[in-house]
């Protein structure tokens, strides 16, 4: 009886010790700045320090692109490279940094969110952990910048991670600091070095509760999906689709000597173009006439009627879905065009939140000179069902 509960045991702490090495995984955290004369920089790479000398942490600082293209940056941040929106969703915690205009964040960054509404639509930033630092030249308005930038972040329901009064008691009382209990500033204009060594150090524990935060909302992920099956097996596409306020339109109907899918061994055969009633949303050439935010909407209304049509093929039962096999992604763009994969990330985040590991799928994406009835994109969909 004491073997048998001595090997029991020695089980039991393999088994502890092999999720010990499942959760150490390397957390991967984005640090996002915009910053022209480097200020902003100095308090990234602080964060970043932070971030990892957290166990597994890497920390990866990028720029946003500049509103203006000939604007002269830093030479240091120059070098640094550019951050797309849509990649914000592969990070486990983000932390954005940005200079104070005007009690507010730069017109750079808001510009740069301005383009995540897709992100916003597949709740692709839900739960993220996220913090934000900034630096200001007379530090007037500092604190009501970090939390304009809150709400811009809780709107995508990020979990924002504050300093509260952590590094405080290492500061310098005889000199003006940054510190709030928001996120760390310097303030860039003040006497002496800056970012002071009390502002660098206040940033460093920020990129540190950042990663913990990371840490942590990575780990209660993993443990999900290790229960992926079983709840997979008991979940309703119908209510996804409910819960998420998604409606599915009409299945556009053949306009030709053709179906709108075929079934061959148990593979649903789709495709579909920018149809919204009746009409094609946001029709023309991507680059000339059509924007990136328009292609995008366009991208996601197609990847709707894909997904109206498999309900049609399904026999009106999503949950008869196994696996979105392949996914390509035609768009009607100018020969230089070069962000196809960018547009097409619309129909995947989607996809990928209507059916959730069902929904990982193979892609491609492909540039054409034009398309049927002048569609910015047309989606080919391969499903395979029971």
């Amino acid at each position: 009886m004491k073997k048998q509960l001595l090997l029991l045991l020695t089980a039991l702490f393999i088994g502890f010790g092999s999720n010990a090495q499942v959760k150490s995984a390397e957390t991967n955290v984005l640090v996002l700045i915009y910053s022209q004369n480097g200020g902003t920089y100095k308090m990234a790479k602080s964060i970043a320090e932070g971030i990892q000398e957290y166990p597994n942490a890497k920390a990866i600082i990028k720029r946003i692109p500049s509103i203006n293209s000939k604007e002269k940056l830093n030479a240091d941040v120059e070098k640094l490279p550019i951050a797309t929106i849509d990649e914000l969703a592969n990070y486990d915690g983000i932390a954005f940094g940005s200079p104070v205009h005007f009690a507010n964040i730069s017109a750079d960054m808001s510009y740069f969110f301005g383009q995540s509404i897709p992100l916003w639509t597949s709740r692709a930033l839900e739960g993220k952990p996220t913090t934000v630092f900034m630096s200001a030249g007379s530090g007037a308005g500092k604190e009501a910048a970090i939390l304009s930038f809150w709400n811009i972040l809780a709107s995508h329901g990020m979990v924002i991670v504050p300093t509260g009064i952590m590094g405080t008691a290492t500061l310098d009382k005889t000199i003006p600091q940054g510190n709030t209990p928001f996120g760390a500033t310097s303030l860039a204009g003040s006497v002496g070095t800056r970012p002071s060594a009390g502002e660098l150090n206040l940033a460093k524990e920020q990129g540190k509760a950042l990663a913990r935060a990371a840490f942590g909302l990575k780990n209660t992920e993993t443990i999900k999906a290790a229960k992926t099956t079983s709840i997979e097996a008991k979940s309703d596409i119908n209510k996804t689709l409910r819960d998420n306020n998604i409606t599915l339109p009409e299945a556009p109907k053949p306009v030709g000597n053709y179906v709108p899918f075929t079934i061959s061994d148990h593979k649903v055969y789709i495709n579909q173009v920018a149809l919204k009633d009746g009409k094609i949303l946001n029709p023309g050439k991507v680059g000339a006439t059509v924007t990136d935010d328009q292609a995008k909407e366009a991208t996601y209304q197609t990847m709707l009627n894909v997904i109206a049509v498999l309900k049609e093929a399904c026999g009106g039962d999503l949950n008869k879905v196994k696996q979105c096999v392949q996914l390509t992604g035609y768009f009607n763009t100018i020969p230089e065009y070069t962000q196809h994969a960018a547009l097409m990330n619309s129909a995947s985040n989607l996809t990928a939140l209507v059916f959730g590991e069902k929904g990982k799928h193979a892609r491609a994406t492909i540039g054409a000179a034009s398309l049927p009835i002048n569609s910015a994109v047309e989606i080919q969909a391969i499903f395979e069902i029971e």
